[in-house]
């Protein structure tokens, strides 16, 4: 489905909107979501083949990194917070303040990878100890020969996810061994297009983000595999849901309000939408779909999620 596959990759810009509108009269409906510029794409894409089904409702899809979504959300200003890391407990605690409730939702799988230039032939795997080196804090590695003597004598440049991003901090709790712990002499960017134009840039670049922008950018771009202690494992959709690429496959969520499920009848046929059809909706956008087991979790969830709210079902589903 190639204009799907072309708008889920478009370049997003930080705190950026997609808007996914009515064609011809106005919507009867609007759903506002926010969040993880990794989870954007997929939730871009619901709403695409949605609006597909039913043009009558608006849904805007913003890209502010998770911590962003979760502070917009919060505050009451959003139906959906994207997020690729669970909601933190400053975060809950925001939530409690301003009475807003939600649950979470897994939609699909990540597997978050590490890239170099395409001209990079040499660090085709890494242990996790090297990345500790390269990332942690105060880090000195500068060169790559400081990553490996057998390496050539290539400065390296750094670029990854802002400090906003879920991806950020998943990499940095799994990698440097804490949420948040990493050197701050790299190009940060919310926007993963930009981590793929610094790497493809730079002969000796460095970066890391979500498997589906590595294989959106594959001809641009060399993965690296990954050596937690039981060799060389590549990130794919099967490493991810075995469990073999460790530590850095993940789930992706979206965190629906409560609150506006009950008060919202758009938020609840989109995300009817997107729970019915969240097998089509990762492949489209070229994500790793749920196993069987996450399927079933995902519709009780949501299933639970709308007894909470105190309704039963979308009035199409009805």
């Amino acid at each position: 489905m190639q204009m799907t596959r072309v708008f889920a990759r478009s370049a997003l810009p930080v705190a950026g909107l997609i808007v996914l509108a009515a064609c011809g009269s106005g919507p009867s409906g609007t759903v506002a979501a926010d969040g993880s510029s990794t989870v954007a794409p997929l939730t871009s894409v619901a709403a695409e083949l949605f609006r597909a089904q039913d043009p009558s409702v608006n849904v805007t899809v913003g890209t502010s990194g998770t911590g962003g979504g979760f502070e917009k959300f919060c505050r009451g200003e959003t139906d959906i917070s994207d997020a690729s890391r669970p909601i933190k407990d400053v975060e809950i605690a925001a939530c409690k303040k301003d009475s807003v409730r939600y649950t979470k939702l897994v939609v699909a799988n990540d597997a978050l990878t590490v890239v170099v230039n395409k001209s990079n032939s040499f660090a085709k795997c890494l242990t996790t100890g090297q990345l500790k080196k390269i990332w942690e804090p105060n880090s000195t590695i500068k060169n790559w020969k400081q990553v490996d003597p057998k390496f050539p004598n290539l400065p390296l440049e750094l670029f990854g996810p802002g400090t906003d991003s879920g991806t950020f901090d998943y990499f940095t709790e799994e990698i440097t061994g804490r949420t948040g712990a990493s050197r701050t002499d790299y190009t940060p960017s919310e926007d993963d297009n930009v981590i793929v134009q610094g790497v493809t840039g730079s002969t000796g670049g460095l970066g890391y983000f979500g498997y589906t922008y590595f294989e959106e950018n594959e001809s641009k771009l060399n993965l690296v595999k990954i050596d937690s202690g039981n060799g060389c494992v590549a990130p794919s959709p099967e490493t991810a849901r075995d469990g073999t690429y460790t530590p850095l496959s993940r789930p992706l969520f979206v965190y629906p309000s409560i609150n506006r499920l009950s008060s919202n009848p758009s938020l609840r046929q989109f995300l009817d939408y997107y729970v019915d059809n969240d097998a089509q909706i990762a492949k489209d956008a070229q994500y790793i779909p749920l196993s069987d087991k996450q399927r079933s979790e995902l519709k009780k969830a949501y299933a639970d999620a709308l007894k909470e709210a105190g309704v039963s079902s979308s009035p199409a589903a009805s």
